[in-house]
């Protein structure tokens, strides 16, 4: 007995001592392979996991030890909310993190917000608001991000076709509307000391396609992107625009910085061996660089 408990502790070793570094006996080429683990976690907790078709004991979150090296079928189900299913590949030695799973619920929390019938709308989301717009009446409405508090605020000037965005002034009292040829302005709500703005209004462009518009941080000042030039103008009607940049290409990209008043955009610029290359620009705008009284009575390009 005692040379058979020998024997049998000399040909258990192997296995033993395998299972403790990690390896595990694979049949499928005769040989110990270093195993690999997957560790998962669900929001929420306590998720069923289905591992290749066999549905496990554990629960999310858990961790699935002894792997050998493969693909395996990883599916999650928890109750009343949308299944999980993935191919999760397990490395040797290494761990795999399912860290980052959302279960969705079947009925999802939706709630109307509007009360009128809307076309648009946009949010305000550092002030909490969100603006619905009603073309049949003209009207911007205004409520919080939950619905409530629900009130018309302004009027709309109707331009035709319907506005491709809606841009609030950084002052959050005016608020700029545009398409490819009119710019519309209004006050979003009383102003105490109405200034000289007259607003509302609409501008025209009827020679050029308007590809973007910005508030300067000024609240007074509007940046123009067309298919022609860059321009600054004042927020008043009958406001000349002058142009700061002629443009070569036709849709250029724009974005504007308005924590620096600063004008980012490609044009194309005709290079040694002829051809169109595109390049990106920065225009500087700030006050604090180029006071913008001056710079509306500068030539343009100049």
């Amino acid at each position: 007995m005692f040379y058979l408990s020998v024997l049998i502790f000399l040909i258990g070793l192997p296995f033993i001592l395998s299972f403790a570094l990690g390896y595990k006996f694979d049949r499928r080429n005769f040989k110990f392979t270093k195993t690999g683990l997957v560790s998962i976690k669900t929001q929420p907790q306590g998720a069923s996991i289905y591992f290749d078709k066999k549905l496990l004991n554990d629960k999310t979150p858990t961790t699935l030890n002894e792997l050998l090296p493969d693909t395996y079928n990883i599916r999650l189900e928890l109750e009343y909310y949308y299944p999980w299913h993935d191919d999760v590949n397990v490395e040797a030695g290494k761990v795999t993190r399912l860290d980052k799973v959302i279960l969705f619920p079947l009925r999802p929390n939706i709630k109307q917000l509007n009360k009128e019938r809307i076309s648009d709308f946009w949010i305000d989301q550092e002030r909490g608001f969100v603006y619905h717009v009603n073309q049949e009446d003209s009207g911007i409405y205004r409520s919080d991000l939950y619905g409530d508090n629900y009130e018309e605020i302004a009027k709309v000037l109707p331009i035709a076709p319907a506005p491709i965005k809606w841009k609030i002034s950084p002052d959050r009292e005016k608020l700029s509307y545009f398409n490819e040829h009119q710019i519309g302005l209004l006050y979003l709500q009383p102003h105490k000391e109405m200034l000289p703005l007259e607003l509302p209004f609409v501008l025209n462009y009827p020679s050029a396609k308007i590809i973007d518009v910005f508030w300067h941080s000024d609240s007074y000042h509007l940046i123009v992107v067309s298919n022609k030039n860059i321009e600054v103008l004042e927020a008043k009607s009958g406001s000349l625009p002058m142009t700061l940049v002629n443009l070569t290409k036709k849709n250029t990209p724009a974005f504007y910085d308005l924590r620096t008043d600063t004008l980012y955009f490609l044009d194309y610029q005709r290079a040694a061996d002829g051809n169109l290359y595109n390049n990106l620009y920065r225009l500087e705008l700030s006050a604090r660089i180029f006071p913008l009284q001056e710079l509306i009575k500068l030539k343009p390009n100049e």
